[in-house]
């Protein structure tokens, strides 16, 4: 189990780091039309990794399961995160550019009809990353306590999970932008080094 599981975060943080390569800017209605191809195959790259990378948490969930069940609680978590960036690759990423693309012929008659659909799609979208961000820096932190105190990897994967979690803080006490393509791009490559990390443990991992 360990040995597919590792696969899958392995495979997971490798999904999300080519979502974040393909991840288009946004702009104007315009802008998004002409771009919605790359954009739609990007959001779809990301809700395929998500059951991939929930997989994996499992198996990093077994293995580092101890007395009080931490793991455990890290793992409901991490699955409250990845369904929230479910929904918020699945609303803006494939359902906004196929509404825009139905107005793509008649764009100027319906322009006041669709910005503030727009806006409203993009401000449904910065809830649903902002879970998705602390989330994941909760399950972390979790996940890395229990490396720490249990000596079952090396202590470094479990500093770097420490680490990510006060970068995030620090960020969101400095008024860090985190739902800016820039923001959430860095803070999802830190996250991806981690789960990648991890991925690599538990597959060196021996059945107990």
């Amino acid at each position: 189990m360990y040995k597919s599981t590792g696969i899958s975060l392995i495979s997971g943080a490798l999904l999300i780091i080519a979502t974040m390569i393909l991840h288009p800017s946004g702009g104007s209605i315009e802008h998004i039309i002409k771009i919605s191809k790359t954009i739609r195959v990007a959001h779809s790259l990301a809700i395929f990794s998500l059951p991939i990378l929930l997989f994996g948490f499992y198996g990093l969930t077994m293995a580092l399961l101890d007395k009080w069940k931490l793991a455990v609680l890290a793992f409901i978590i991490i699955s409250f995160g990845l369904i929230a960036a479910m929904f918020a690759a699945l609303f803006n990423g494939l359902t906004l550019p196929y509404f825009l693309n139905q107005y793509s012929e008649r764009l100027e008659e319906n322009i006041e009809l669709l910005q503030p659909i727009t806006n409203y799609s993009f401000a449904i979208n910065i809830p649903l990353d902002y879970i998705f961000i602390v989330a994941c820096c909760f399950a972390i932190l979790v996940y890395a306590i229990i490396i720490l105190l249990e000596n079952k990897y090396p202590k470094w994967i479990g500093y770097l999970g420490v680490f990510i979690t006060i970068f995030a803080i620090t960020g969101g006490l400095t008024d860090f932008v985190f739902t800016s393509l820039t923001g959430f791009r860095i803070f999802t490559f830190s996250i991806a080094a981690w789960i990648l990390s991890s991925g690599l443990l538990l597959f060196k991992t021996k059945p107990r």
